[in-house]
Protein backbone atom coordinates (compact mmCIF):
# COMPACT_ATOMS: atom_id res chain seq x y z
CA UNK A 1 0.00 0.00 0.00
CA UNK A 2 1.24 3.54 -0.70
CA UNK A 3 2.27 5.54 2.35
CA UNK A 4 1.30 9.15 2.98
CA UNK A 5 4.68 10.11 4.43
CA UNK A 6 8.27 9.39 3.50
CA UNK A 7 11.54 9.69 5.40
CA UNK A 8 13.55 10.62 2.28
CA UNK A 9 13.47 14.05 0.65
CA UNK A 10 15.15 15.39 -2.48
CA UNK A 11 16.23 19.03 -2.15
CA UNK A 12 18.16 21.31 -4.51
CA UNK A 13 20.78 23.70 -3.12
CA UNK A 14 20.56 27.01 -5.02
CA UNK A 15 23.25 28.67 -7.12
CA UNK A 16 21.44 31.62 -8.73
CA UNK A 17 18.35 32.07 -6.57
CA UNK A 18 16.51 35.37 -7.05
CA UNK A 19 13.01 36.64 -7.69
CA UNK A 20 11.99 35.00 -10.96
CA UNK A 21 10.44 37.61 -13.22
CA UNK A 22 8.75 34.90 -15.29
CA UNK A 23 6.75 33.54 -12.35
CA UNK A 24 5.94 36.87 -10.67
CA UNK A 25 3.18 37.54 -13.23
CA UNK A 26 0.78 35.20 -11.39
CA UNK A 27 2.53 34.41 -8.08
CA UNK A 28 1.32 37.24 -5.87
CA UNK A 29 3.38 36.00 -2.92
CA UNK A 30 6.63 37.15 -4.52
CA UNK A 31 8.23 40.44 -3.43
CA UNK A 32 11.22 42.54 -4.37
CA UNK A 33 13.67 42.93 -1.48
CA UNK A 34 15.00 46.49 -1.80
CA UNK A 35 18.66 47.08 -1.11
CA UNK A 36 19.76 43.48 -1.66
CA UNK A 37 21.88 42.60 -4.68
CA UNK A 38 21.20 39.32 -6.50
CA UNK A 39 24.40 37.95 -4.97
CA UNK A 40 23.23 38.82 -1.45
CA UNK A 41 19.80 37.30 -2.10
CA UNK A 42 21.38 34.04 -3.25
CA UNK A 43 23.78 34.06 -0.31
CA UNK A 44 20.89 34.47 2.13
CA UNK A 45 18.94 31.71 0.37
CA UNK A 46 21.89 29.30 0.65
CA UNK A 47 22.15 30.02 4.38
CA UNK A 48 18.42 29.41 4.86
CA UNK A 49 18.61 26.23 2.77
CA UNK A 50 21.55 24.84 4.77
CA UNK A 51 19.88 25.60 8.12
CA UNK A 52 16.65 23.99 6.93
CA UNK A 53 18.46 20.81 5.85
CA UNK A 54 20.25 20.68 9.21
CA UNK A 55 16.94 20.94 11.08
CA UNK A 56 15.50 18.07 9.05
CA UNK A 57 18.54 15.85 9.43
CA UNK A 58 18.70 16.51 13.17
CA UNK A 59 15.33 14.72 13.43
CA UNK A 60 16.52 11.66 11.51
CA UNK A 61 14.98 12.66 8.17
CA UNK A 62 17.10 11.68 5.18
CA UNK A 63 17.84 14.58 2.81
CA UNK A 64 19.37 13.97 -0.62
CA UNK A 65 20.83 17.41 -1.33
CA UNK A 66 21.71 18.06 -4.96
CA UNK A 67 23.75 21.10 -5.96
CA UNK A 68 22.21 23.26 -8.67
CA UNK A 69 24.35 24.32 -11.62
CA UNK A 70 25.08 27.90 -12.68
CA UNK A 71 24.25 27.07 -16.29
CA UNK A 72 21.45 27.01 -17.32
CA UNK A 73 19.99 29.89 -15.31
CA UNK A 74 17.32 28.42 -13.00
CA UNK A 75 16.39 30.93 -10.26
CA UNK A 76 13.62 28.69 -8.85
CA UNK A 77 15.52 25.39 -8.78
CA UNK A 78 15.15 25.38 -4.99
CA UNK A 79 11.52 24.24 -5.56
CA UNK A 80 11.92 20.77 -7.18
CA UNK A 81 8.48 19.46 -6.22
CA UNK A 82 7.02 21.40 -9.15
CA UNK A 83 8.81 19.48 -11.90
CA UNK A 84 9.02 15.94 -10.52
CA UNK A 85 7.30 13.44 -8.23
CA UNK A 86 8.49 9.99 -7.14
CA UNK A 87 6.02 7.18 -6.48
CA UNK A 88 5.94 3.95 -4.48
CA UNK A 89 5.67 1.72 -7.56
CA UNK A 90 8.93 3.00 -9.02
CA UNK A 91 7.36 5.48 -11.41
CA UNK A 92 8.53 9.07 -11.80
CA UNK A 93 6.39 11.88 -13.20
CA UNK A 94 7.71 14.91 -15.08
CA UNK A 95 5.45 17.96 -15.19
CA UNK A 96 4.69 20.82 -17.60
CA UNK A 97 5.87 24.16 -16.23
CA UNK A 98 4.43 27.64 -16.82
CA UNK A 99 7.72 29.58 -16.83
CA UNK A 100 10.14 28.74 -19.63
CA UNK A 101 13.19 29.11 -17.39
CA UNK A 102 11.67 26.67 -14.89
CA UNK A 103 11.51 23.96 -17.56
CA UNK A 104 15.30 23.96 -17.50
CA UNK A 105 15.19 22.61 -13.92
CA UNK A 106 14.29 19.11 -15.16
CA UNK A 107 17.48 17.05 -14.79
CA UNK A 108 17.61 13.39 -15.66
CA UNK A 109 21.11 13.14 -14.16
CA UNK A 110 19.36 13.34 -10.78
CA UNK A 111 17.58 10.09 -11.61
CA UNK A 112 20.95 8.45 -12.28
CA UNK A 113 22.15 9.61 -8.87
CA UNK A 114 19.06 8.21 -7.17
CA UNK A 115 19.64 4.84 -8.81
CA UNK A 116 23.42 4.55 -8.77
CA UNK A 117 24.34 6.33 -5.55
CA UNK A 118 21.25 5.92 -3.37
CA UNK A 119 19.93 2.54 -4.52
CA UNK A 120 16.43 3.59 -5.57
CA UNK A 121 14.52 1.76 -8.27
CA UNK A 122 13.04 3.71 -11.18
CA UNK A 123 10.86 1.56 -13.41
CA UNK A 124 9.26 4.14 -15.67
CA UNK A 125 9.26 7.88 -16.33
CA UNK A 126 5.84 9.32 -17.15
CA UNK A 127 6.30 12.54 -19.10
CA UNK A 128 3.45 15.04 -19.05
CA UNK A 129 5.54 17.89 -20.46
CA UNK A 130 3.88 17.76 -23.90
CA UNK A 131 1.15 19.93 -22.38
CA UNK A 132 3.61 22.83 -22.57
CA UNK A 133 3.19 22.75 -26.37
CA UNK A 134 -0.48 23.65 -25.80
CA UNK A 135 0.17 26.26 -23.07
CA UNK A 136 -1.27 23.96 -20.42
CA UNK A 137 0.50 23.30 -17.14
CA UNK A 138 0.47 21.07 -14.08
CA UNK A 139 3.23 21.93 -11.64
CA UNK A 140 3.60 18.72 -9.68
CA UNK A 141 2.78 18.64 -6.00
CA UNK A 142 2.50 22.40 -6.05
CA UNK A 143 -0.55 22.11 -8.30
CA UNK A 144 -1.85 18.95 -6.63
CA UNK A 145 -2.16 17.79 -3.04
CA UNK A 146 -1.99 14.00 -2.93
CA UNK A 147 -3.74 11.85 -0.37
CA UNK A 148 -1.58 8.91 -1.36
CA UNK A 149 -3.17 6.37 0.98
CA UNK A 150 -6.78 7.12 -0.02
CA UNK A 151 -5.85 7.81 -3.68
CA UNK A 152 -7.44 11.28 -3.69
CA UNK A 153 -5.82 14.24 -5.47
CA UNK A 154 -6.92 17.82 -4.75
CA UNK A 155 -6.31 20.59 -7.29
CA UNK A 156 -7.18 24.28 -7.27
CA UNK A 157 -7.47 25.15 -10.97
CA UNK A 158 -5.36 28.12 -12.07
CA UNK A 159 -3.15 29.27 -14.91
CA UNK A 160 -0.58 26.80 -13.65
CA UNK A 161 -2.97 23.92 -12.92
CA UNK A 162 -4.84 22.76 -16.00
CA UNK A 163 -7.92 20.61 -15.52
CA UNK A 164 -7.22 18.25 -18.42
CA UNK A 165 -3.60 17.72 -17.40
CA UNK A 166 -4.76 17.02 -13.85
CA UNK A 167 -7.37 14.54 -15.07
CA UNK A 168 -4.73 12.71 -17.11
CA UNK A 169 -2.43 12.49 -14.08
CA UNK A 170 -5.29 11.02 -12.03
CA UNK A 171 -6.05 8.50 -14.76
CA UNK A 172 -2.43 7.38 -15.15
CA UNK A 173 -1.63 7.24 -11.43
CA UNK A 174 -5.05 5.96 -10.26
CA UNK A 175 -6.29 8.92 -8.21
CA UNK A 176 -9.79 10.31 -7.77
CA UNK A 177 -9.58 14.01 -8.60
CA UNK A 178 -11.18 16.77 -6.52
CA UNK A 179 -11.23 20.02 -8.49
CA UNK A 180 -12.09 23.50 -7.22
CA UNK A 181 -11.00 27.14 -7.43
CA UNK A 182 -9.16 28.96 -4.64
CA UNK A 183 -8.66 32.71 -4.45
CA UNK A 184 -6.64 35.34 -2.64
CA UNK A 185 -7.24 39.06 -2.32
CA UNK A 186 -4.85 41.16 -4.39
CA UNK A 187 -5.79 44.79 -3.85
CA UNK A 188 -9.51 44.98 -4.48
CA UNK A 189 -9.59 41.84 -6.64
CA UNK A 190 -10.02 38.15 -5.96
CA UNK A 191 -7.40 36.31 -7.99
CA UNK A 192 -6.76 32.60 -8.37
CA UNK A 193 -4.14 31.14 -6.06
CA UNK A 194 -1.31 29.92 -8.29
CA UNK A 195 -0.58 26.66 -6.43
CA UNK A 196 -2.86 24.47 -4.34
CA UNK A 197 -0.08 23.75 -1.84
CA UNK A 198 -0.05 27.30 -0.47
CA UNK A 199 -3.59 26.84 0.90
CA UNK A 200 -3.77 23.12 1.67
CA UNK A 201 -1.78 20.31 3.27
CA UNK A 202 -2.84 16.66 3.65
CA UNK A 203 -1.29 14.58 6.43
CA UNK A 204 -1.99 11.08 7.70
CA UNK A 205 -4.68 12.02 10.20
CA UNK A 206 -5.48 15.66 9.48
CA UNK A 207 -5.72 18.28 6.76
CA UNK A 208 -4.77 21.93 7.00
CA UNK A 209 -6.82 23.99 4.58
CA UNK A 210 -7.87 27.58 4.01
CA UNK A 211 -11.55 26.99 3.31
CA UNK A 212 -12.13 30.76 3.13
CA UNK A 213 -10.09 30.79 -0.08
CA UNK A 214 -12.75 28.64 -1.80
CA UNK A 215 -15.32 31.29 -2.65
CA UNK A 216 -17.92 28.95 -4.13
CA UNK A 217 -20.00 27.51 -1.27
CA UNK A 218 -20.72 24.21 -3.03
CA UNK A 219 -17.07 23.65 -3.86
CA UNK A 220 -16.07 24.55 -0.31
CA UNK A 221 -18.50 22.00 1.11
CA UNK A 222 -17.40 19.38 -1.42
CA UNK A 223 -13.74 19.75 -0.41
CA UNK A 224 -14.63 19.69 3.30
CA UNK A 225 -16.83 16.62 2.95
CA UNK A 226 -14.23 14.74 0.93
CA UNK A 227 -11.60 15.39 3.61
CA UNK A 228 -13.97 14.33 6.39
CA UNK A 229 -15.04 11.20 4.50
CA UNK A 230 -11.37 10.20 4.18
CA UNK A 231 -11.19 10.13 7.97
CA UNK A 232 -9.09 13.24 8.49
CA UNK A 233 -9.55 16.04 10.97
CA UNK A 234 -9.84 19.49 9.34
CA UNK A 235 -7.69 22.25 10.82
CA UNK A 236 -8.80 25.49 9.18
CA UNK A 237 -6.46 28.41 8.59
CA UNK A 238 -7.35 31.96 7.60
CA UNK A 239 -6.43 33.82 4.43
CA UNK A 240 -4.10 36.00 6.50
CA UNK A 241 -2.32 32.89 7.79
CA UNK A 242 -2.12 31.56 4.24
CA UNK A 243 -0.31 34.75 3.22
CA UNK A 244 2.37 33.76 5.75
CA UNK A 245 2.62 30.27 4.19
CA UNK A 246 0.69 28.49 6.94
CA UNK A 247 -0.76 26.18 4.27
CA UNK A 248 2.60 25.34 2.72
CA UNK A 249 3.53 22.44 4.99
CA UNK A 250 4.49 18.79 4.59
CA UNK A 251 4.21 15.83 6.93
CA UNK A 252 7.28 13.61 6.86
CA UNK A 253 8.59 10.74 8.98
CA UNK A 254 12.04 9.90 10.26
CA UNK A 255 13.77 6.55 9.88
CA UNK A 256 12.00 5.28 13.01
CA UNK A 257 8.56 6.28 11.76
CA UNK A 258 8.06 9.35 14.00
CA UNK A 259 5.84 11.95 12.34
CA UNK A 260 6.81 15.60 11.83
CA UNK A 261 4.96 18.49 10.25
CA UNK A 262 7.52 20.67 8.48
CA UNK A 263 6.95 24.39 7.94
CA UNK A 264 8.72 27.73 7.90
CA UNK A 265 9.12 29.86 11.00
CA UNK A 266 6.80 32.42 9.42
CA UNK A 267 4.10 29.75 9.11
CA UNK A 268 4.71 28.54 12.66
CA UNK A 269 4.39 32.04 14.10
CA UNK A 270 1.19 32.61 12.11
CA UNK A 271 -0.55 29.66 13.79
CA UNK A 272 -2.49 30.21 16.99
CA UNK A 273 -2.12 28.07 20.11
CA UNK A 274 -5.20 25.95 19.40
CA UNK A 275 -4.05 25.12 15.87
CA UNK A 276 -0.60 24.12 17.10
CA UNK A 277 -2.08 21.91 19.81
CA UNK A 278 -4.37 20.17 17.31
CA UNK A 279 -1.45 19.52 14.97
CA UNK A 280 0.79 18.23 17.72
CA UNK A 281 -1.78 15.60 18.72
CA UNK A 282 -0.58 13.87 15.55
CA UNK A 283 2.81 15.29 14.51
CA UNK A 284 5.68 17.15 16.10
CA UNK A 285 6.14 20.57 14.49
CA UNK A 286 9.56 21.51 13.14
CA UNK A 287 10.30 24.82 11.46
CA UNK A 288 13.12 26.93 10.10
CA UNK A 289 13.37 30.54 8.94
CA UNK A 290 12.93 30.88 5.16
CA UNK A 291 12.23 34.61 4.97
CA UNK A 292 14.35 35.38 1.90
CA UNK A 293 13.21 32.31 -0.01
CA UNK A 294 9.56 33.04 0.77
CA UNK A 295 9.79 36.70 -0.22
CA UNK A 296 11.70 36.33 -3.47
CA UNK A 297 10.50 32.88 -4.50
CA UNK A 298 6.88 33.07 -3.40
CA UNK A 299 7.14 29.53 -2.06
CA UNK A 300 8.03 28.01 1.29
CA UNK A 301 9.00 24.81 3.08
CA UNK A 302 6.75 22.36 1.28
CA UNK A 303 7.86 23.62 -2.15
CA UNK A 304 11.49 22.88 -1.29
CA UNK A 305 10.93 19.17 -0.59
CA UNK A 306 10.35 16.56 -3.28
CA UNK A 307 9.25 13.38 -1.50
CA UNK A 308 11.03 10.19 -2.53
CA UNK A 309 8.70 7.17 -2.29
CA UNK A 310 10.67 5.00 -4.73
CA UNK A 311 11.36 1.38 -3.73
CA UNK A 312 14.91 0.32 -3.02
CA UNK A 313 16.69 -1.87 -5.54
Amino acid sequence: MPRQTTSTLLMISPVGFRMNEQTAVNNYYQKVLDGLSPEKVNEAAIQEFDRFVSVLESKGISVISIQDTANPDTPDSIFPNNWVSFHHDGRVALYPMFAENRRLERREDIFDDLKNHYGFEINEIIDFTEFEDHNKYLEGTGSMILDRYNRIAYAAISERTDRRAFELFCEVFDYVGVVFEAFQSVGDERKLIYHTNVMMCIANHFAIVCLDAIDDAEEREMVSQTIRDSGKEIISISEEQTQRFAGNMLEVANSEGKSYLVMSTSAFEALNTEQKERIEKHSEIIHSSLDTIEACGGGSARCMMAEVFLPKI
